[in-house]
């Protein structure tokens, strides 16, 4: 069976911010109207993070713009959605979120064999001289680029 993959949106942010260690690929309980506003790409993730209760992970910070044929039926922007993950998984992060530093934060949301899943990072903050050596290696491979680009 062939995954039909389509993106939604990106966290560009969370890459720079974080050093991302391990991935996971979690489902998302939503509402209808949810799904309708996600399909039009009107959510946003970037101050949004993922943590553990009860054994459950659940995600806080994604806003869902209210999707605008719904009625009083629409959902909240803001709310606490649940994320589905294995239990096994679960069970490995809770160790590592306990850890001083550590942190789930998502990457990418997109829509999968018509599900809508989240692809979470487990992230340790960056240093301030970090970020710089970053943006100096974009800077040296963009120059790089440009410079074969020249010659070719």
């Amino acid at each position: 069976m062939s995954d039909n993959i389509i993106e939604i949106l990106r966290n560009k942010k969370a890459r720079f911010e974080y050093e991302i260690l391990d991935t996971y690929e979690a489902g998302v309980v939503l509402k209808g109207t949810e799904v309708k506003s996600i399909r039009q790409k009107k959510v946003n993730i970037q101050e949004s993070y993922a943590y553990i209760k009860d054994g459950e992970l659940y995600i806080i910070g994604m806003n869902i713009s209210l999707y605008e044929m719904g009625n009083y039926f629409n959902h909240e922007p803001l709310r606490e959605r649940k994320l589905l993950l294995h239990k096994y998984e679960i069970k490995k992060l809770v160790g590592k979120l306990k850890e001083r530093g550590y942190t789930l934060v998502p990457l990418r949301m997109y829509i999968k064999n018509g599900k809508v899943k989240l692809e979470l990072g487990l992230a340790k903050g960056k240093d301030t001289h970090d970020k710089r050596r970053t943006i100096q290696d974009r800077d040296m491979k963009r120059d790089l680029q440009r410079d074969i680009r020249k010659y070719v």
